[in-house]
């Protein structure tokens, strides 16, 4: 059955905060007219994560989890639950909540105004952030986003932020998408323009949560797949231009 909007949650050893962000959700996705469902992606979870969703299934219609053996990474959740969502408007969520449900229609207008895409951002002018993040954090946050915007994403303020909406037809972008780590939003996103979708940024609220699982360390693979994803986009690029060449004789 084609539902209305597919909300979809990555989680990996979320048992101590999944629960409170779903009954978030569910309330709020019952109090609106459309069709739901909330897709919790577990990725190879060690702690209760799992059973703690499932006894939550039964309490709350629409709700359902899928399950990998082991840990691949946000990524690949984040793929596997657009893949398997029959809504019409795909969005996916952090498990922390840190941008809160009630923020969706600020996404849902900018799809209804003829965007593909439409992603929640912390460094607008607009954004309201009330509780930042540690200033290490924030500095490498930053930093990375400088090279991201130089090298793949021009014009996009906060391309990592865990809040994004995709039409059904723009979720299809994630077939083509291969990271499986942190860096899938980059990869996606960058697919996304490549193929002429119309992504807009939306400032929204958001607080830092101190379990967060990103890691400084994480920096350099980071950046390493900037130039990567950059350089397959480049690749791309090349082959269609030589069989358009092909195709036309010139």
């Amino acid at each position: 059955m084609i539902l209305d909007l597919s909300l979809i949650i990555p989680a990996y050893n979320e048992a101590a905060r999944i629960g409170p962000t779903l009954q978030r959700i569910h309330a709020y996705l019952t109090s609106r007219p459309a069709s739901f469902e909330i897709l919790v992606v577990d990725d190879g979870s060690t702690d209760d994560t799992v059973s703690l969703v499932t006894a939550l299934a039964g309490e709350l219609p629409g709700l359902r989890v899928l399950c990998s053996p082991v840990n691949r990474g946000k990524g690949y959740a984040v793929r596997r639950g657009m893949q398997a969502a029959t809504g019409r408007i795909r969005v996916f969520s952090d498990a922390d909540g840190s941008t809160p449900i009630d923020e969706l229609h600020l996404l849902l207008q900018e799809l209804a105004a003829g965007a593909d895409i439409a992603i929640g951002s912390r460094y607008l002018p607009a954004s309201r952030v009330t509780r930042p993040q540690p200033w290490l954090r924030r500095a490498w946050s930053r930093l990375a986003n400088q090279v991201v915007q130089r090298v793949l994403l021009p014009g996009l303020a906060d391309p990592h932020c865990g809040f994004k909406a995709f039409t059904a037809t723009a979720a299809r972008t994630f077939a083509v998408c291969t990271v499986d780590g942190w860096s899938f939003d980059l990869e996606v996103l960058a697919q996304a323009r490549a193929r002429g979708l119309r992504i807009r940024e939306v400032p929204v609220r958001w607080k830092n949560d101190e379990r967060s699982k990103a890691r400084f360390r994480q920096l350099p693979r980071e950046i390493q797949h900037v130039y990567r994803i950059h350089q397959q986009l480049r690749q791309g690029e090349r082959e269609t231009a030589t069989a358009l060449q092909t195709d036309f004789g010139y």
